[in-house]
């Protein structure tokens, strides 16, 4: 079986994507659906994905739940409940209901306080991460090592995987900046990490050997059994291609880790069955 472990459908006219509004993202501002998907999951004999959340709002948990309902390649969802308010309690309990539902992800890439995480007033929500077994995806950028180590040793029973290797700054050569601190991580902790993510961080006209150091770095700090191949399409059509980041990772990871990397791990963190 293989899968990938982070892919998003959208549709703009819902009105709460607001970080489409930025420049340069005209060309995600389009409806995005199962059916845009099919012919690369057909191509490269993808049997099931895991939709993951690209709006702050319930309703957009509550929208891809309904896509997840009707597609069968769609193994789990990834959602979202506001941190802030101890009322969406009541909305993680019921998602957690749906058997596709798997967990959540704040999308602290955006907000503006590295600490957020240990804000005393949004620690409830770990805490019933943990009470329901649900999943928490962790979305930063590398200035988040430090305080995303802290918050993994804080809970050492939340089943946790990165987002997008904590998106290294590649175009500007960050691989020191970086690579400490998610060795530090993996090292240190039992959390899982997605193999994703890094040609929309590196220049245009990215090859292999581009992003090679950064995702063999990844393989070897957190091993196959804790990575997981994702494709994060489409925001990686901002600086790629669903072919050319499919035959890239597969080009990387070794022949004896593809089955765990490209399916293995994934269904076992995100518990997908067959």
């Amino acid at each position: 079986m293989i899968i990938d472990s982070h892919q998003h459908y959208w549709n703009p006219a819902r009105g709460d994507y607001g970080w489409m509004d930025g420049p340069g993202l005209e060309h995600l501002r389009r409806a995005i659906l199962p059916s845009d998907l099919a012919g690369h999951l057909k191509t490269f004999g993808i049997d099931k994905t895991v939709l993951v959340q690209a709006a702050p709002t319930v309703n957009e948990s509550e929208y891809m739940l309904g896509l997840a309902d009707a597609t069968p390649s769609v193994a789990k969802v990834v959602g979202w409940v506001d941190f802030e308010s101890r009322d969406d309690l009541k909305h993680l309990q019921r998602l957690a209901k749906h058997p596709k539902f798997s967990g959540v992800r704040p999308m602290i890439q955006d907000l503006p306080d590295a600490e957020w995480m240990h804000r005393k007033d949004i620690q409830w929500a770990f805490d019933a991460i943990i009470d329901l077994d649900l999943t928490f995806d962790a979305l930063g950028f590398p200035i988040h090592l430090e305080p995303f180590l802290r918050l993994f040793n804080r809970y050492p029973k939340m089943r946790i995987v990165i987002d997008h290797c904590v998106k290294p700054r590649i175009r500007d050569g960050g691989f020191l900046q970086w690579a400490p601190g998610i060795a530090k991580i993996a090292n240190e902790t039992s959390v899982f990490c997605k193999l994703s993510g890094l040609a929309t961080e590196a220049k245009s006209g990215w090859e292999t050997e581009t992003l090679l150091p950064y995702a063999r770095h990844i393989i070897e700090v957190f091993g196959a059994e804790r990575t997981m191949f994702g494709s994060d399409w489409p925001v990686l059509e901002l600086n790629g291609k669903y072919d050319s980041w499919f035959h890239t990772a597969k080009a990387i990871v070794q022949p004896s880790d593809f089955k765990v990397i490209f399916g293995e791990t994934a269904a076992n963190f995100y518990r997908i069955l067959k």
